[in-house]
């Protein structure tokens, strides 16, 4: 080989070499897909800012609103229960084709996770509950909470709608401090399905059905209902993480909390 064939030959196979390490303009190697489940009386509204943040990212973000809730709260009906719920999420899965799944659910939202994991765990990459309720089998959202506290949700059902649904909260109740935060969230938030919280959650398989699963700890402040679920996270061994923000960190530290999905979950 003369000088000239080996300096072409080097040249093509360091530029083959480069072309095979270097991804193409645009290309997103690291994508993921990511479905974010709201909580109770909110809707897919309230992941608007980390979503954007994500699929900035270039990654693939649905943010799916539970019968009832949100902009389908037209359909709020007394047979809406736990189990359309984790069906909302299941078809979302389905329907859209869906795999490698990471599947977050805050606060309410972790009954649908938990389901989901349960009935489709070959679609999912990857649980995170934000903040949320861990139910085992059998269970129902009122299972671990004191009696007095159950009795008055009871009667604000009532009193509200006859037993239908249970009335928001004020959004101070969800650690959002910033007025202008709380009066978006607080003209968003919709009447929650009550039997939702008075029917089982239904498991074959042990929590998370065995999948990588994360806890992330809303700290500043803690949720005081959720003290049982944090125990429990607690007692299997789940890796857990903590953002210094309220309940609605999806609200109030967006950033922060597309940072630790992207980087710290998968």
């Amino acid at each position: 080989m003369n000088r000239r064939s080996f300096l072409a030959t080097t040249a093509a196979a360091a530029a083959a070499a480069a072309s095979a390490s270097v991804p193409r303009l645009g290309a997103t190697p690291a994508a993921k897909t990511f479905v974010l489940v709201h909580g109770a009386w909110h809707g897919g509204w309230c992941w608007s800012k980390v979503a954007s943040i994500l699929r900035g990212r270039g990654h693939t973000v649905l943010t799916p609103t539970q019968t009832g809730l949100g902009e389908r709260s037209h359909l709020l009906s007394r047979s809406i229960d736990l189990d359309v719920c984790v069906t909302d999420i299941a078809n979302v899965l389905k329907w859209e084709d869906l795999t490698d799944v990471i599947l977050v659910g805050h606060s309410f939202g972790g009954h649908a996770t938990s389901g989901v994991a349960d009935r489709m765990p070959e679609r999912i990459r990857h649980l995170v509950y934000l903040d949320a309720v861990i139910l085992e089998n059998g269970q129902t959202a009122f299972s671990d909470l004191p009696k007095e506290f159950v009795e008055g949700r009871i009667k604000l059902a009532q009193e509200s709608s006859g037993g239908l649904s249970l009335p928001p909260p004020p959004a101070a109740i969800f650690g959002i401090t910033n007025r202008e935060q709380a009066d978006w969230v607080q003209s968003h938030l919709t009447p929650h399905p009550f039997a939702t919280l008075t029917s089982p959650l239904k498991l074959a398989n042990k929590v998370g059905n065995g999948l990588p699963a994360t806890y992330i700890v809303c700290t500043d402040p803690l949720f005081p209902t959720l003290e049982s679920s944090r125990d429990w996270v607690k007692a299997h061994g789940w890796k857990t993480l903590e953002i210094a923000a309220g309940h609605d960190a999806m609200v109030i530290a967006p950033d922060r909390l597309a940072d630790i999905l992207d980087n710290d979950t998968a």
